[in-house]
């Protein structure tokens, strides 16, 4: 299992939301290209980045960031937020990122996604609070099933699905192994987890998650890294030793 040190940006710093709220915003550092080039020292394989700025509005303020991101580092980066249609897509990859993810769009415009990873590596985030998929930055519910959409892209030719509980992200709680063992059970379609890693002992438990012969392709970690909880090496040294 790959561990995706997360960037989550607004207004170009690095922050942390609580369960998603941007009234509840943590600043973690004013400089997010250090802390990748950290990230890839550590032996992080991916870094997942978020513009959580474009997430809400569509408008890819953080992008000259993210580019500055790619820059920097060698490892792939993995980007979402106001992914909405092909010409951002194709500025992210200009960027120099690896991977796109796609949230709401792929609810609205299913086409899209279909049309674009045909083309490019696209990841499809399905953000929910139990199985209600929420949209544009999480301040909307869709009313559409996380597990129907699973299913709904397995030919679609996406490279990933990037499942986020919502009630978990950034409360360092605990992921939902149950919720995360169901979409599994789902689909073919490689899962990277998302939300309430606060230990260790969480990416232990995730990469041990098995469901219908299956197991998670990857977890993404924010606030746990940069509280200190989670190390960034350790955590990449214990994944590919096995011993998970």
């Amino acid at each position: 299992m790959e561990l995706y040190p997360a960037i989550d940006l607004l207004g170009g710093r690095c922050v942390r939301l609580y369960q998603g709220d941007y009234d509840r915003e943590t600043v973690y550092g004013d400089d997010p290209v250090a802390v990748a080039r950290g990230f890839e020292s550590d032996g992080a394989g991916w870094i997942h980045v978020v513009d959580l700025d474009a997430a809400r509005t569509g408008d890819p303020v953080n992008r000259p960031v993210v580019a500055a991101i790619a820059a920097a580092v060698s490892v792939p980066v993995q980007t979402g937020g106001g992914v909405r249609d092909e010409a951002a897509a194709d500025a992210l990859f200009d960027a120099g990122v690896a991977r796109v993810v796609v949230g709401t769009a792929a609810l609205e415009d299913p086409e899209f996604v279909r049309s674009l990873a045909a083309r490019r590596p696209v990841a499809v985030g399905l953000d929910a609070r139990g199985r209600d998929v929420a949209v544009r930055g999480w301040l909307e519910g869709s009313g559409a099933d996380l597990l129907d959409l699973a299913r709904a892209f397995e030919d679609a030719g996406i490279a990933a699905l990037v499942v986020t509980e919502i009630s978990r992200d950034g409360t360092l709680d605990g992921p939902d192994i149950a919720g995360l063992a169901s979409v599994l059970a789902a689909t073919s379609i490689p899962v990277i987890a998302s939300g309430g890693v606060g230990a260790l002992d969480d990416l232990v438990a995730l990469a041990a998650l098995e469901s219908a012969g299956r197991r998670l392709a990857g977890a993404i970690v924010g606030r746990a890294i940069y509280e200190g909880r989670v190390d960034v090496r350790g955590a990449v040294e214990r994944l590919a030793g096995g011993s998970a």
